[in-house]
């Protein structure tokens, strides 16, 4: 999906027009993936513009980074308030936001610890992830012929730029066959989740996700969607799924800051049908809290 350009993006303390945002080719996270990110939707709400659980993802993104040894030099209270700066500056009622930590020029080699760590954040107009159409009738998927990353291998605990290669291979597959998103299995076969979110299926009234010890990422939005379902008083699973729970499920759905809660419809040409009544409901309840509607869940929106 083309960008749509801004007029600034905030980079190491600093904000520089969009045009002018630009790092060395020797940078080290362009030759070996080390940098670590968040995706973010700010919403227009009837306060101005809120972005969804900002602190959850700054968190997150501290964690990441640390765990790759990163020390991003600014607190999360800092990166929050950046956050609203570059939405603030760049006048956007609602948007997407980017927010990159990255090891910058300087050294090369696979060594990264020497590299200095640099840290940008940019926000710009973004669309639906997958279309309007397919927030209303839902999406075909396939299951990929490439595997998730190995829990030992790339931990899915550290949302790293370079651990996105497999999930590209997969969307490109995906995209070439036919489907709008792709379905990765792990190591071991079981279901993980997509190219770039998490994945819910529903039978006989509960709802069932993959734990998070099958390599999952732990996504926001997918905590979010848990939490919405339990205040409906819809009993969720954390279940091991296998590639047939998919093609025989009442309902299926995926979740990311930039994907939302997109329905799916069919799975290897598996017609699941348009969107249930669960995920309707949970689909208009979350739109309805990022919107800043619901009272109830008032703390996960941050107003700018």
């Amino acid at each position: 999906m083309a960008l749509s350009k801004a007029e600034k993006i905030w980079m190491d303390g600093e904000l520089v027009d969009w045009d002018k945002a630009q790092v060395h080719v020797l940078t080290h996270a362009l030759h070996y993936g080390s940098g670590v990110f968040e995706g973010i939707r700010c919403y227009k709400t009837d306060d101005g513009p809120a972005v969804f659980r900002l602190t959850e993802h700054m968190e997150r993104l501290e964690r990441s980074a640390a765990m790759l040894l990163m020390d991003i030099g600014y607190s999360v209270d800092e990166t929050v308030a950046a956050v609203k700066d570059v939405i603030r500056v760049n006048r956007l009622e609602s948007c997407y936001v980017r927010p990159l930590v990255f090891r910058g020029y300087g050294v090369m080699g696979l060594d990264p610890l020497p590299a200095p760590v640099n840290i940008a954040i940019a926000a710009w107009p973004w669309a639906t992830y997958l279309g309007e159409d397919a927030i209303k009738h839902g999406v075909a998927v396939g299951v990929s012929s490439w595997r998730q990353r190995g829990i030992n291998s790339t931990p899915p605990a550290i949302k790293a730029t370079g651990q996105y290669i497999n999930s590209s291979l997969a969307r490109i597959e995906a995209n070439r066959h036919g489907y709008a998103e792709a379905v990765l299995l792990n190591e071991e076969g079981k279901v993980c989740e997509g190219t770039g979110e998490n994945l819910f299926i529903i039978k006989k009234g509960v709802i069932h996700t993959p734990p998070v010890s099958d390599g999952i990422l732990e996504g926001i939005t997918r905590d979010s969607i848990m939490n919405l379902a339990c205040a409906l008083g819809i009993e969720v699973r954390e279940t091991s799924l296998v590639r047939t729970d998919l093609y025989t499920a009442d309902e299926m759905f995926m979740t990311g800051s930039a994907a939302e809660v997109v329905p799916v419809n069919s799975v290897d040409g598996r017609v699941i049908g348009e969107p249930g009544p669960i995920t309707v409901e949970l689909q208009k309840y979350f739109f309805r809290v990022v919107e800043g509607k619901e009272p109830a869940f008032a703390h996960w929106i941050e107003h700018v």
